[in-house]
C-alpha cells in the first residue's frame, strides 16, 4: 500500500516538473502595465515642467555651441 503512495507521488512529481512558472500571469501583467504607465506619466511631467525644460534647452544650446 505504501509502495503504491509512493509511486503515485512520484509520478506526480515528475509530472509537474514541466509546468514551474517561468512568467506572469495576466493579472501581474496589468498591473504592470498601469505601474509603467504612471512612472511614464510621472516621467513626462517632471521632464515638461518649465524649470526641467529650460533647463534641458541650456544643455543643448550648450552642446550644439561648443567648439570642436
Amino acid at each position: 500500500m505504501h509502495r503504491k503512495i509512493r509511486d503515485a507521488a512520484v509520478r506526480l512529481h515528475v509530472r509537474g516538473r514541466g509546468r514551474k512558472d517561468a512568467g506572469m500571469v495576466t493579472s501581474e501583467y496589468a498591473m504592470g502595465i498601469i505601474a509603467a504607465v504612471g512612472f511614464a506619466l510621472l516621467l513626462y511631467e517632471v521632464v515638461t515642467s518649465g524649470q526641467v525644460r529650460q533647463e534641458l534647452q541650456d544643455i543643448v544650446k550648450k552642446a550644439l555651441s561648443a567648439r570642436m
